[in-house]
C-alpha cells in the first residue's frame, strides 16, 4: 500500500510540473513582443552580401566573356547605296498587330522593312493587346503604351516615312473598311509583297494588314537585298526604344541588382501554355495543368495551326528536344557549372505556366531568386501602368436565405408524393478557387471569353516583359529555359539572346541543347541531386561550348530560318580584322550564317583593339572550362557518356 500511494505522489508532481510548465510557456507566448518575419528576397539579397563597398573579384569561370567572341562588334549601317525615302510614296500601310511582346517586337520589325520594299508611308501600327483593353490609362495611344513614337520616327527618317495617323480624307474610308485588307504569313516572300499587295497598294492608296504570327515576312532574304536585313537591325536594336518611364524603371532596376556588388544571371522559364500545347508537353505538369495544355491543343488542331494528333507521348518529344527545361532541372545544371547557392538569379517573364509551385525546387537551391516584384514597390509598378479605369469590385456574396413561405410553396410545387430525397446542394465556388488560368474548369467545360479584367492583365504584361527584357539584356550571363522551338513563332529568349550577340557578342549566354540535357539527365535521373562527378563534367563541358563559336554555330543553324532577330549574323555585325578570323558556316541553303562579317571600319578597330590590349589577360580556361575528361571517340555522344559514368562513382565535391 505504502509503494502505491508513493507511485500516486510522484505521479501527482510530474503533472504539477507539467502543468505548471504549460501555463508559463503560454504567458511567455502571450505577452512576447516577438513578430514573425515575412521573407523577402531583398532582405535576403542584404543579408549575403553585405559588404555591397567593397570590390568583387569575378571568378571567370563563371562570370567571364568569351574571348573567341570579341572579335564581332555591332555594325548595322547601310554598306552600299542606299537612298533617303522620297516623300512621294506609293500608299500608306496600317497594321494591327496581335499577339504578346515577342510578337509584338518582331512583326514591327517586319513592317518596317516592308514599307521600305514598297516605297510605302508607314502608319504608327495599332497594338490590338492595349487597344482591346478600354480600362488601360488615357496617357497612352496603342504604340506608346510600349514603345517611344518620338524616337522611333526620328531614328528611321532616312530609311522609311512613317506617320501616327492616316490623312484626314483616308481616315473614314478606313472606319468603313473600303480599303484592301491583307493577312500576310509569317514567313512571306519579298515577292507576295511585290506581286500581291504593291498593286493593290497603288490602286487604293491604303493597305491594311493584320499580324497574328509574330511576324510577316521570311526570316532569311535573299542576298540582293541585304541592307533590308540591317535595317531590321536598326528598327530592333536601335528605333524601338521603350518609352521613357519603362526605361528609367529598368534600370534603376538593373542598378539595384548591382549594388549588392556581385554579378547576376538572368533566367527566362520559357514556360507558356501556347508553346506546350503547340508540342504536346502536357505530360510534364499534373492535375489541372495538364488539362489546359490539352484544352488549348484540341483547339490549335481545330483551327488547323498543328496538324498533329491530340495525345502524344510528352516524354518522348522531351528527349528530342521540343519541351522546356524544368526550373528544377536548370538549377542544377546551374549548381554543375558551379554558380554558388548565393547567386543572384533574376526571374523573367510575365508568366509561368505552373506557377510558383515549379519554381519551388530552384528557390531551393538559389535562395536569390528574385523578379520584379522583389525589386520594385508597388507603387512604382502602378505608377508604370498610369491611371486606369477602376474595374468594378467583384464582390462576392452568399445566396439568400430562402424564407419560410418560400420552402413550403416550393415543397407543395415538388408534385405527388412518396418521393426520393432532393440531391444534395451543390458545394459553392469561392472567388480564389476562380483565379488563374484553371477558374473556368470548375464551372463549364469551354473556355470563356477574356474578362474585362484578363484584357487588362494582358496589356500589362507588355509592360512587365518589357521591363524583364531590359533586365536580360544587361545581365552579367543569360541562361533560357526554352528557345527556338521550331514553332516559327518568336520567342522571348531568342530576342534577347539576338540583342546580347548583337550589342556585345563576347557577353554570357547560354545556348544548351535541350536534346543533349535530356540525355544527361535520363542518365542520372535516380541521383539528380548527387550526380557522379564525371557528370558534372559533361554538363560543364557542354555549357561551356554553348558559350562559344560551336555553340553559336549549332544555334544558328536551327534559329536562323525562323527568326531573324534571334541571329542577326552576319549581316549586322563586323570583326576586327587584327583578331582570330574563323572559318565559314554555311546553312542548308549555302547561305554563310557566320565567319562572313565585313571588316570594321578603321575607326572601330582603333578603338576596340586598345580595349582588348588593355583587358586582364585571361587564361583559354574561359572559353573552355578546365575539364579534366577523355576524348570521346566516335560520333555518339551519349553511348560513351553512359558507359564513361558508370565508371566513375565519384560524387562531385560542389554538392
Amino acid at each position: 500500500m505504502v509503494f502505491k500511494s508513493k507511485i500516486k505522489w510522484v505521479a501527482l508532481l510530474v503533472l504539477t510540473l507539467s502543468l505548471g510548465s504549460m501555463v508559463a510557456h503560454l504567458s511567455m507566448t502571450k505577452f512576447s513582443s516577438m513578430n514573425l518575419i515575412q521573407y523577402s528576397a531583398k532582405d535576403a539579397l542584404s543579408h549575403d552580401f553585405p559588404n555591397i563597398v567593397s570590390p568583387v573579384i569575378r571568378n571567370k569561370r563563371l562570370w567571364g566573356t568569351v574571348r573567341s567572341l570579341e572579335s564581332l562588334q555591332p555594325y548595322a549601317n547601310p554598306r552600299n547605296s542606299y537612298p533617303v525615302p522620297n516623300e512621294n510614296t506609293n500608299g500608306f500601310i496600317f497594321a494591327k498587330i496581335f499577339g504578346g511582346f515577342e510578337k509584338i517586337r518582331s512583326s514591327i520589325c517586319d513592317l518596317v522593312t516592308i514599307s521600305r520594299l514598297l516605297n510605302a508611308t508607314l502608319v504608327i501600327p495599332e497594338i490590338q493587346e492595349s487597344t482591346r483593353s478600354k480600362q488601360i490609362s488615357y496617357k497612352f495611344k496603342s504604340f506608346s503604351y510600349l514603345y517611344d513614337e518620338e524616337q522611333f520616327i526620328a531614328s528611321l527618317k532616312n530609311d522609311v516615312n512613317i506617320v501616327r495617323s492616316l490623312p484626314e480624307h483616308l481616315k473614314a474610308a478606313r472606319r468603313s473598311n473600303e480599303f484592301p485588307i491583307f493577312k500576310p504569313k509569317n514567313s512571306a516572300s519579298p515577292n507576295f509583297y511585290i506581286k500581291e499587295i504593291l498593286p493593290n497598294l497603288k490602286k487604293a492608296k491604303v493597305v491594311g494588314l493584320i499580324i497574328t504570327e509574330g511576324g510577316c515576312l521570311q526570316s532569311i532574304l535573299p542576298p540582293s537585298i541585304s541592307e533590308f536585313q540591317r535595317l531590321r537591325c536598326r528598327v530592333a536594336f536601335h528605333a524601338l526604344q521603350f518609352r521613357s518611364e519603362i526605361q528609367t524603371l529598368g534600370r534603376q532596376m538593373v542598378e539595384r541588382l548591382r549594388a549588392w556588388g556581385q554579378p547576376f544571371l538572368s533566367y527566362h522559364p520559357g514556360l507558356v501554355r501556347d508553346t506546350l500545347a503547340y508540342h504536346g508537353c502536357a505530360e510534364l505538369f499534373q492535375d489541372v495543368h495538364t488539362e489546359l495544355i490539352q484544352y488549348r491543343r484540341a483547339q490549335m488542331i481545330r483551327q488547323g495551326i498543328i496538324s498533329d494528333k491530340l495525345n502524344v507521348d510528352s516524354h518522348l518529344h522531351r528527349e528530342n528536344g521540343s519541351c522546356p527545361l524544368i526550373p528544377e532541372e536548370v538549377g542544377l545544371l546551374l549548381r554543375a557549372m558551379g554558380y554558388p547557392s548565393k547567386t543572384i538569379i533574376y526571374l523573367a517573364g510575365s508568366q509561368t505556366f505552373g506557377g510558383q509551385r515549379l519554381l519551388i525546387p530552384l528557390r531551393a537551391m538559389f535562395a536569390n531568386l528574385v523578379d520584379r516584384t522583389s525589386l520594385c514597390s508597388k507603387t512604382e509598378l502602378s505608377d508604370l501602368v498610369g491611371p486606369e479605369t477602376p474595374l468594378p469590385s467583384d464582390i462576392f456574396q452568399l445566396p439568400r436565405p430562402k424564407s419560410e413561405s418560400e420552402l413550403k410553396e416550393e415543397w407543395n410545387r415538388a408534385g405527388p408524393r412518396p418521393r426520393p430525397l432532393p440531391p444534395p446542394p451543390e458545394r459553392l465556388i469561392y472567388p480564389h478557387e476562380k483565379e488563374g488560368w484553371y477558374g473556368w474548369i470548375t464551372e463549364t467545360d469551354k473556355e470563356p471569353n477574356p474578362s474585362p479584367r484578363d484584357l487588362k492583365m494582358q496589356a500589362h504584361r507588355l509592360l512587365w516583359d518589357a521591363l524583364d527584357y531590359i533586365i536580360s539584356v544587361e545581365a552579367d550571363a543569360f541562361f533560357p529555359g526554352f528557345n527556338n522551338d521550331g514553332s516559327g513563332w518568336p520567342d522571348f529568349s531568342g530576342l534577347v539572346m539576338g540583342q546580347r550577340l548583337y550589342e556585345r557578342a563576347s557577353s554570357r549566354t547560354y545556348r544548351p541543347d535541350r536534346k543533349t540535357i535530356a540525355a544527361l539527365f535520363d542518365i542520372t535521373r535516380d541521383n539528380m541531386y548527387h550526380p557522379k562527378h564525371d557528370w558534372t563534367l559533361s554538363v560543364k563541358e557542354h555549357l561551356n561550348k554553348s558559350l562559344s563559336e560551336e555553340g553559336l554555330i549549332r544555334q544558328s543553324l536551327l534559329s536562323k530560318p525562323n527568326s531573324f532577330l534571334s541571329h542577326p549574323l552576319p549581316e549586322c555585325s563586323c570583326r576586327i580584322s587584327s583578331l582570330e578570323i574563323t572559318k565559314q558556316t554555311e546553312g542548308k541553303d549555302g547561305r554563310v550564317l557566320y565567319g562572313d562579317e565585313h571588316e570594321c571600319p578603321k575607326w572601330m578597330q582603333s578603338a576596340e583593339a586598345v580595349g582588348v590590349q588593355n583587358d586582364d589577360i585571361e587564361s583559354a580556361e574561359d572559353d573552355n572550362d578546365v575539364v579534366e575528361q577523355q576524348e570521346r571517340n566516335g560520333p555518339d555522344f551519349t553511348t560513351n557518356l553512359t558507359s564513361m559514368i558508370d565508371h566513375d562513382e565519384e560524387w562531385d565535391p560542389n554538392d
